[in-house]
């Protein structure tokens, strides 16, 4: 993806607690994030809310952050825009114009930082787009790598406990990272009873999160 796309659209950070009622539920994609803190080995489950006003203006289209019980560090951020960015290129026959809300939503207050949801905001910014929705049960962890490639993440244990808790039974993570030194994931999948899935790009992932193709 060219360097020069994620700036063309803009990321404005907006105080706004709750989804205006005048927004329809059926056009809310809801979409699992995964992420890892310090303090234990449960890590955290988010779910981020995305909306369009699909109005004509502003033009072109713009990325609205709201910050209610979810706080993103730079990086998250950076990552967001970055997927939105590769869904407008990904879906060229839609007009991209109006605004774009998301809203992070969790049990307590969280801050969560770091590009591991990019592969995952991505999915859900084309699945926006294009009118169709997230299956229920399906999280993914992975960065947005050019090319729509899904990058390798860091804690993916604590993020499968996560899922696990809320009852997700199918963890996508990047190719080649089932095994590696510091952990098995089918074995730890086993234990949560949690299929662990591997991907190598959005599309694929697209494809299993939604059951359509991009």
């Amino acid at each position: 993806m060219p360097r020069h796309l994620a700036a063309t659209y803009t990321l404005v950070i907006t105080l706004l607690c709750g989804v205006p009622v005048s927004v329809p539920a059926d056009t809310v994609i809801e979409l699992p994030v995964l992420a890892a803190i310090r303090q234990n080995n449960l890590g955290v489950f988010e779910i981020l809310m995305m909306w369009w006003d699909k109005k004509p203006e502003p033009n072109p289209v713009q990325l609205q952050w709201l910050l209610a019980g979810v706080r993103l560090g730079n990086a998250h951020l950076g990552a967001m825009a970055q997927a939105f960015a590769y869904a407008v290129e990904r879906t060229p026959s839609v007009q991209h114009s109006g605004t774009v809300s998301v809203q992070g939503v969790a049990y307590q207050p969280v801050g969560s930082d770091g590009p591991s949801a990019g592969a995952a905001m991505a999915v859900g910014f084309i699945a926006m787009f294009k009118g169709e929705h997230i299956q229920r049960g399906i999280a993914l962890t992975g960065t947005i790598e050019p090319g729509g490639q899904i990058g390798p993440v860091g804690s993916i244990p604590d993020k499968i406990r996560a899922a696990a808790r809320e009852g997700y039974r199918t963890v996508l993570v990047p190719r080649g990272q089932t095994h590696d030194a510091r952990w098995n994931l089918n074995e730890l999948g086993f234990q949560l009873n949690v299929t662990v899935k591997e991907g190598d790009t959005i599309d694929e992932a697209y494809e299993l999160m939604t059951g359509q193709r991009i």
